[in-house]
């Protein structure tokens, strides 16, 4: 540890403002022409670029390095090598069913109670599947209360997002909780017909009620005339989805939304499954920790942190981001931590000092990037990069970024360019913040760490990244 400690301590003396170590593209003169092109200030970008391989004769390329920049989803990297360092690429989140009652034939006298354990990918096949071992139990008929236990998590408040008025219901705002399941998701399908347009939940949830104002038009191109519009409104007594515009007959168009909260959604979801599977509850929804006594009749363990953290780096999915940094926060809760999130924040901070960081910036909110007060510096998260390149996790973590022009965010990005499946970058999108980070391979094929990250009002978009991340792919000037 101490040895990496100097050695870090030891790059740091060349990341001061505005400098540029022997040679390497995307150099200074590089940064000025693409900054001078898109009327963009000095200030607008940070970008390092640190050779991997031992025997480069480059130092890299240092700009703006030590200021402090909102990296938006960048920062899933944080959280999800933080996650694999401190829980395991091999840990698993388990969700139980258990009961306080007994099976007399075909039913269940007594109440079942759902005991999730923060499982970031619980979708409705995987709760299929948890039902499906009562079913082979022979359960058909539950003859109690469906209780609910989200313990797992101790969260007091979550701060609320200051993102655009189009986002409030969307699936990526979704926070993270206990009972996450299908990340809250609803996708609305509507269909036109000859007998009318048709609108279908999946899955279906009875507490969500549908305000069908669609009509039909004569057939026609589905793309160029399909004009419907989605309005979820939301009341203390009832849920309501809109739907007003028209469709071409034979036609079809859909979207997610996320607007229920997820104790509502979790006891829906899990009736409605469960209906699907020609079971029945009796009792009411309650909200409740399961008691010692109770016997468990089904568990299913999740995907493993390492199957995680590539849906939460490949798609950015911040639900998935928010319960790791959430699970970080629950194994390593202490008394004088207010929740999880404060304790993830906790451990967050004393592993990054860990890796000999100087002087660090790094502020961690909720670990997904949704967030305006999250901060670090592109020279740490190069740092951090080249630690975990060098990690016995580097193949887990590595494997988890988007390839470019290939999947993930970066599946439409540089398809023509020589750099397309040549790099692994993980890519941020926020208001004011556009963002990479990752790892590429220059022409010759040697390895290098990138991170890049505009801060401005205006004029920044993902060309000038893309521009930048070629310039060091190919080593050569940007004109």
């Amino acid at each position: 540890m101490l040895r990496k400690i100097l050695s870090f301590t030891a790059l740091f003396v060349f990341s001061t403002l505005h400098v540029q170590a022997q040679p390497a593209h995307p150099d200074l003169t590089d940064i000025q022409r693409i900054l001078q092109k898109n009327q963009l200030p000095a200030h607008a970008l940070a970008l390092v670029a640190l050779p991997l391989s031992k025997s480069s004769t480059s130092k890299g390329t240092f700009y703006n390095a030590n200021t402090s920049v909102n990296p938006a989803s960048v920062i899933k990297l944080v959280t999800t090598y933080a996650a694999l360092e401190n829980l395991g690429p091999s840990f698993t989140w388990q969700t139980d069913l258990l009961t306080d009652g007994k099976i007399e034939g075909n039913q269940l006298n007594g109440n079942l109670y759902f005991r999730s354990g923060g499982d970031p990918k619980l979708t409705i096949e995987r709760l299929w599947l948890l039902l499906r071992n009562l079913k082979l139990q022979g359960i058909q008929h539950i003859n109690g209360d469906l209780v609910l236990d989200g313990s797992f998590y101790q969260i007091e408040s979550l701060k609320a997002f200051d993102g655009e008025k189009s986002d409030l219901y969307r699936p990526f705002m979704v926070d993270g909780s206990s009972l996450l399941v299908n990340f809250n998701a609803q996708r609305f399908i509507v269909t036109g017909s000859l007998t009318g347009a048709t609108v279908t939940s999946d899955p279906f949830i009875p507490d969500v009620m549908v305000d069908n104002q669609v009509r039909v038009v004569p057939p026609q191109n589905c793309n160029a005339h399909t004009k419907v519009y989605f309005h979820p409104l939301q009341t203390e007594d009832s849920l309501t989805l809109r739907a007003t515009g028209s469709i071409p007959e034979g036609c079809s168009t859909q979207k997610y939304f996320a607007f229920m909260e997820h104790e509502r959604y979790a006891a829906g979801i899990i009736r409605s499954t469960w209906e699907d599977m020609g079971g029945t509850i009796s009792g009411d929804t309650v909200f409740a920790v399961t008691p010692r006594s109770a016997r468990r009749l089904s568990s299913l363990p999740s995907i493993s942190v390492a199957e995680a953290i590539r849906d939460v780096n490949k798609y950015s999915n911040n639900a998935m981001a928010k319960q790791l940094f959430l699970t970080i926060g629950a194994r390593n809760r202490l008394a004088a931590d207010t929740d999880d999130a404060e304790a993830a924040k906790r451990v967050v901070i004393e592993w990054w000092k860990s890796k000999g960081i100087l002087r660090p910036s790094l502020i961690i909110e909720n670990g997904s990037g949704l967030s305006r007060s999250e901060r670090l510096s592109a020279y740490e998260l190069a740092l951090m990069l080249k630690d975990a390149a060098s990690s016995p996790y580097a193949a887990e973590f590595q494997a988890s970024l988007p390839l470019v022009a290939i999947d993930g965010t970066m599946s439409r990005r540089l398809r023509r360019s020589p750099i397309a499946g040549q790099a692994r970058i993980k890519t941020g999108t926020l208001r004011n913040v556009r963002a990479i980070a990752g790892y590429s391979n220059d022409k010759n094929g040697d390895p290098w760490v990138i991170v890049a990250i505009l801060n401005h009002p205006v004029n920044i978009h993902n060309g000038i990244l893309d521009t930048l991340l070629n310039s060091l792919h190919l080593q050569t000037p940007i004109r």
